[in-house]
């Protein structure tokens, strides 16, 4: 194929998007390999691709095309996840665009449109991800409301409602009044917001006291007035749901409070006030009002002391007749009014501005109401414990591991799940009522009919009799089950997919929902196949901007990953995304990122270049023996450390590795050692080593960069390929023989090298003009052997031994070994001095942080033996040179 000057992703991304489609390689059935399963984290069905899909699905395809190459039946399970508020408020925003109330419809009127909807834009965000290159088994895509998932759902419920751990009851939950639903912990996003602190007195009633001029008193002073009781409140619309003023006992400002009772102002209705040392005495006024039906920490209050819970809020959050004023305003509104009307009637002592976090819906962004609500619940601490064992015992791994004590804490204060949301988007709950009040569960209306009739010994009972729950199930209920549903495993529970597949390999997600997902998959795991649905679980930092800011659009500091992909390439993007992303922490992602991994594309592109490029001439010999050999072992040693990052899933620094290997090992080192003269061939034996490595090279860069490496891999250089004959498939290589003393000695070589090129730069000299070059080596290395490296990228004509430092010369040391430049200069003994001062300054330095370790006890104790021994020959090699050092001063006279 013709060669453009860069590389040109967008020639070639389509190309071997389709071409991989085609052929059937994201597609896996059961067969006699090893399997290598992930299921994907659904994205919601109202999502398009952000920052964070980019991160989790460049990790997984990067496992699964690394898998794949590794000779296993590679299966990526893609879908989406129906998210049950977002995507009715979705609903709700078109019909009203089209004049349309969901109030006026009926229930299978609304989801028709909710179906049109998901038809319409549900399948974007997947589109999305086959611009990054997800290698997906597409055939197997699912949805959370697919008919068999669904029937998965119904299923589990009844299950773990005949069990006993699913029931109904009152409790106080998270309330969204713009979606009209209850929501989970995690649904509630918490933000820190300015309000007022609104000071509201409260008559205390029939009280004896003794007048100690508390009627000339300064009115700014709250808390001793002894007419009235102070509260301070960010709620004033909520005093009418007042039940109680709290305060602690042991506080003494208000001993004379005991047993009494005040009046609520505005509607002058009477509340006790009550003992508890709940109340902290130093925060606020130290009085606290009583809301039960508003406030989680009240209700408890409230149960504990028998108060009456007042619910003064509509589902909407508007106040209805039991606040008596301002029924039907909203609740904003009413602060606001209320305000006003406290200040009219003397009741209102100040405001203060107050910052405060406040919860807000993630789908709606409406600010949440607690509130006591009928809803069905699934206890979950029977669940919980093996759940929390295979994570201690090692059958999960969370990695990285420091999040095994966040998932112990939650696991060991689990609390029941509120499993029920006020919606018709989802899977209906599998309830129904009869006249008289009761419920019985059952699949289907009419196998709820005959446990109707059975429950009330009424055979004269009809459907007509029954009432379905018009809730759904919290979308979390079904996607639990996402590792067994979507391999068919409740209707079929020993099919050969599932038999097969699960438990799956690794799980690539999010921190913030190691409880409300992780956990709860690891429980259905268990309760229904008896085994954990995984066995790792990689967990992604956020994606954060360079300032530290969590990527949003309300901050605007979120890039569109599809202009990103247009602009730096699928490869340049993904090599970005993972250059910065160690497990477990947050990644600081800039553009440069993406711009780095695009001047990699075309590093490799021009390394092609240039070896396509050569001329051949199979007579020459071969005079890059110990180049190739050196090469050999270096591939074979960065084989070795990316297998090990893999191996502990530190995915960038098995990034890293492979990029130093490729830029510096092979383009920078490799080839300028047998690069041939300008317009001169390459021999045959150098040229084919070469083009091997570089096939090598392809392939372990493949699970980073699959477009390009795959264009790479197709052209004439390789010779002809099969069809089937694939990067996406190639097998990896194997790690072979490794020279450690020869890369030790190249080591030294790239030093001297090194050194020859600032003695350039410093003295001025043209890389054009050869310099011969002498060595008193100390070391033992055999130069001679690398004579002709040292010559052709030193530019050294003379290259010679000696025994005794060179008069005149510029000099430096490698190692143990002295370095000679002559330059027929005289050197400046001042100068020179200075600089041996310099270094053995440096070496003293060394010498003091190595013995530190080696003397350390802890590090000799858990410090691998290699580590240890490599230790121990920096301290050799740094006493051998400090030694030369002070010779070499002792021999100035310094």
């Amino acid at each position: 194929m013709s060669i453009s000057k860069t590389y040109l992703p967008k020639e070639t991304e389509d190309k071997w998007y389709s071409y991989w489609l085609k052929h059937n390689f994201f597609k896996s059935v059961p067969d006699e390999r090893e399997p290598y399963t992930i299921v994907i984290p659904p994205p919601n069905v109202t999502g398009v691709l952000h920052m964070g899909h980019m991160l989790n699905n460049t990790i997984q395809d990067v496992l699964v095309r690394r898998a794949r190459m590794k000779g296993k039946n590679a299966c990526w399970v893609p879908g989406t996840d129906h998210a049950s508020i977002a995507t009715e408020a979705k609903v709700v925003a078109m019909l009203k665009e089209r004049g349309i109330a969901k109030k006026d419809l009926t229930r299978p009127e609304f989801l028709t449109y909710a179906w049109e909807w998901k038809e319409k834009y549900g399948g974007i965000i997947l589109d999305q991800l086959k611009k990054l290159g997800a290698s997906c088994d597409w055939d197997r895509t699912k949805f959370t409301m697919d008919e068999e998932l669904s029937e998965a759902v119904i299923d589990t419920f009844i299950h773990l409602y005949k069990k006993g751990l699913i029931y109904r009851g009152v409790r106080m939950v998270n309330w969204d009044p713009q979606g009209k639903t209850a929501v989970s912990d995690e649904e509630v996003i918490r933000k820190e917001v300015n309000q007022k602190l609104y000071y509201i007195k409260y008559q205390v009633s029939s009280i004896k006291y003794q007048d100690q001029g508390a009627d000339d008193q300064n009115s700014n002073d709250l808390i001793l007035d002894t007419k009235y009781l102070t509260i301070a409140t960010t709620r004033p619309e909520t005093i009418m749901a007042d039940a109680a003023i709290c305060i602690n006992p042991n506080d003494e400002r208000y001993v004379h409070l005991h047993g009494k009772r005040v009046f609520i102002p505005l509607i002058n209705r009477e509340i006790p006030v009550i003992l508890d040392d709940y109340v902290t005495m130093d925060f606020g006024t130290g009085c606290l009002k009583v809301t039960p039906a508003h406030d989680l920490n009240d209700y408890e209050l409230g149960q504990k002391h028998h108060l009456p819970v007042i619910d003064i809020l509509n589902d909407d959050g508007t106040l209805n007749e039991k606040a008596q004023i301002l029924v039907g305003e909203d609740r904003f509104i009413a602060r606001k009014k209320i305000a006003v009307l406290l200040e009219e009637a003397g009741a209102l002592a100040k405001v203060e501005d107050y910052k405060s976090q406040i919860g807000f819906s993630e789908r709606t962004d409406a600010v949440i109401e607690p509130k006591l609500s009928m809803q069905w619940f699934c206890k979950m601490g029977e669940m919980a414990k093996p759940a929390l064992d295979y994570v201690l015992n090692g059958e999960v791994k969370l990695i990285p591991e420091k999040f095994v004590n966040t998932y112990r804490h939650w696991m060991e204060n689990v609390r029941d799940w509120n499993i029920s949301r006020q919606l018709w988007w989802g899977q209906q709950i599998p309830a129904w009522y009869l006249p008289n009040g009761e419920f019985v569960i059952a699949k289907s209306e009419d196998e709820a009919l005959k446990e109707a009739q059975l429950k009330t010994h009424n055979l004269q009972l009809t459907t007509a009799d029954l009432t379905q729950d018009p809730d759904v199930v919290d979308t979390w209920f079904s996607s639990w089950l996402w590792p067994i549903s979507v391999f068919d495993g409740f209707k079929d529970p020993n099919n050969a997919d599932i038999n097969y597949y699960y438990p799956t390999n690794d799980l690539v997600t999010a921190p913030e929902i190691l409880f409300f997902w992780v956990a709860r998959m690891i429980m259905a795991g268990h309760e229904f196949r008896g085994q954990a649905p995984f066995k790792n679980v990689y967990l992604t930092g956020i994606v954060r901007d360079k300032l530290g800011r969590k990527m949003s659009k309300s901050l605007g500091n979120s890039p569109d990953p599809l202009d990103l992909i247009e602009q730096y390439g699928a490869d340049g993007v993904r090599v970005g995304m993972l250059l910065c992303s160690p497990a477990g922490n947050d990644l600081m992602f800039d553009v440069s990122y993406c711009e780095q991994g695009r001047n990699f594309a075309n590093k490799i592109w021009n390394a092609f270049k240039l070896i396509k490029g050569w001329e051949v001439d199979n007579s020459l010999a071969n005079p890059n023996e110990i180049a190739i050999e050196w090469f050999d072992s270096r591939f074979n040693q960065a084989l070795g450390e990316i297998e090990d990052n893999f191996a502990q899933y530190r995915l960038s620094e098995a990034l890293m590795a492979t990029y130093k290997l490729v830029w510096d090992d092979y383009c920078a080192w490799y080839l300028e050692m047998i690069k041939p003269a300008y317009q001169q061939p390459i021999d045959a034996v150098t040229y084919k080593a070469t083009v091997a490595y570089f096939e090598n090279i392809l392939k372990i860069l493949h699970p980073f960069m699959p477009f390009l490496t795959e264009e790479l891999w197709h052209d004439e250089l390789f010779g002809e390929r099969d069809t089937l004959d694939c990067c996406i498939v190639a097998q990896l290589p194997n790690i072979g023989e490794i020279n450690t003393q020869l890369l030790s000695e190249v080591e030294v070589v790239k030093i001297i090298l090194t050194q020859i090129r600032n003695i350039r730069q410093t003295k001025q000299i043209s890389p054009k003009e050869a310099l011969e070059l002498s060595v008193k080596s100390n070391s033992g290395i055999n130069y001679q052997q690398y004579e002709a490296i040292i010559a052709k990228l030193g530019n050294i004509s003379v290259f010679t031994a000696v025994n005794d430092k060179v008069s005149g010369a510029v000099n430096f040391l490698a190692l143990t070994d002295e370095f000679f430049i002559p330059l027929n200069e005289s050197i400046d003994p001042v100068v020179e001095c200075a600089r041996l001062n310099k270094e053995r300054d440096y070496l003293l330095g060394f010498l003091k942080s190595v013995d530190a370790k080696l003397n350390n006890e802890r590090f000799m104790a858990n410090a691998k033996s290699e580590i240890v021994e490599n230790e121990r020959q920096k301290r050799a090699d740094a006493e051998a040179k400090l030694k030369i050092t002070e010779q070499n001063l002792a021999d100035l006279a310094c």
